[in-house]
C-alpha cells in the first residue's frame, strides 16, 4: 500500500499540473483574445480611413462649387455659368411625393404583420416578398416601373420616379415599423384590452403611439436611402436640363446630374457634380442625426 506521505505527493504534483494547464489555457485565450482585437480595430481602422478620405474629398472639392449660382440657377450647358436649382427641385419633389406614398402603406403594412397577422401564412409570405423587396437592387426596381408605367404611356416622367422612389421606400418602413411594435411590452395591450378599448384603439393610442419614435426613424432612414438613388430614376424619370415643375414630363433629380456630371469632361459639370455630392451628404448625414436622436430620446 502507497503510505500517506505518497498519497500526499502525488495529490500535490496532480494539483501543479493542472495548475500549469490551466495557466496555459489561459494564456493561450489571452493570445486569441489579443489577435481577435488587433484584427478588429485594424479592420475598423481600414473601413474609418476610406471613410474620412471620402468624408474630406467631398468636403474639400464640393465647398469650392457649392455658392448662391449653384443654388438659384438650372444646370448650365458645358463652359456656361450655372447651377442645380432644378435638379433640386426635382429630387425634393419626387423624395417627397415618394414619402408620402409609401409611408402610409408601410405603417399600415407593418401594423397588420405585428398586430392582426405575426404568425398567419399570409403574414408569413408578406414578409417573404417584403425581405426580397428589402434586398433587392433598386436597378431592378427601376426597370419594373420602366415596364409597368413609362414603357406602358411612352414617356418619362416624374410621376414614374416617384412610384420607383415609394417601392424602396414601403420595405423599409414595413420593417422598421413591424420591429418596433413587437417590441412594446404585451402587458400594456392587455392593460388596454382589460379596461375594454378596441383593438384598433389599442393599436393607435397604445402600441404605435409607444413605438412612434422608432416609426419615424424608419420613416427618416427609408428617405435617406432613396435621396441618393439613381438607377430608378434614369429609368423613370429620366433628366430635364430646365426648371419643371410638371412631374408628367421628365424631370431633373440631383443623384442623375451628378452622375451625368461626374462622367463628363467640362470643368464646370465636374464642379457642380461635386457641390451636388455634398448637398446629398449632408442631407443624408443631418437625416441619419436626426434619426439618432429620436432613438436615443426614446431610450
Amino acid at each position: 500500500m502507497n503510505s500517506p506521505s505518497t498519497s500526499t505527493a502525488d495529490k500535490l504534483i496532480r494539483a501543479a499540473d493542472s495548475a500549469q494547464q490551466r495557466e496555459r489555457k489561459y494564456l493561450a485565450r489571452k493570445r486569441v483574445n489579443r489577435t481577435a482585437l488587433a484584427l478588429s480595430l485594424l479592420a475598423m481602422a481600414f473601413g474609418v480611413f476610406w471613410l474620412v478620405w471620402i468624408l474630406w474629398s467631398t468636403v474639400l472639392l464640393g465647398v469650392g462649387g457649392l455658392n448662391w449660382a449653384a443654388l438659384s440657377q438650372s444646370t448650365p450647358a458645358p463652359n456656361d455659368a450655372g447651377g442645380l436649382l432644378n435638379a433640386l427641385w426635382g429630387s425634393f419633389l419626387m423624395v417627397v411625393l415618394a414619402t408620402f406614398v409609401g409611408t402610409p402603406i408601410g405603417i399600415l403594412a407593418g401594423i397588420y404583420l405585428a398586430e392582426y397577422d405575426p404568425n398567419g401564412w399570409l403574414g408569413s409570405v408578406t414578409r417573404f416578398v417584403n425581405d426580397i423587396l428589402l434586398s433587392a437592387p433598386s436597378i431592378v426596381i427601376g426597370l419594373f416601373v420602366y415596364a409597368l408605367v413609362v414603357a406602358h404611356y411612352k414617356q418619362f416622367s416624374g410621376w414614374a420616379g416617384s412610384v420607383a422612389l415609394a417601392l424602396i421606400v414601403i420595405p423599409v418602413v414595413i420593417r422598421t415599423t413591424e420591429n418596433m411594435l413587437l417590441l412594446v411590452p404585451p402587458a400594456l395591450r392587455e392593460a388596454a384590452y382589460a379596461l375594454g378599448a378596441p383593438k384598433w384603439k389599442v393599436i393607435v393610442k397604445i402600441t404605435l403611439r409607444a413605438a412612434r419614435a422608432g416609426v419615424v426613424t424608419g420613416v427618416l432612414l427609408a428617405v435617406a436611402r432613396i435621396s441618393g438613388e439613381t438607377a430608378p430614376l434614369l429609368f423613370t424619370a429620366l433628366n430635364n436640363q430646365f426648371f419643371s415643375s410638371d412631374l408628367s414630363q421628365p424631370m431633373a433629380s440631383l443623384p442623375v446630374t451628378i452622375f451625368k456630371f461626374a462622367m463628363s469632361p467640362y470643368e464646370n459639370w465636374q464642379q457642380l457634380a461635386w457641390a451636388g455630392v455634398f448637398i446629398i451628404t449632408l442631407a443624408v448625414l443631418g437625416l441619419n442625426i436626426l434619426a439618432r436622436v429620436l432613438t436615443r430620446n426614446r431610450t
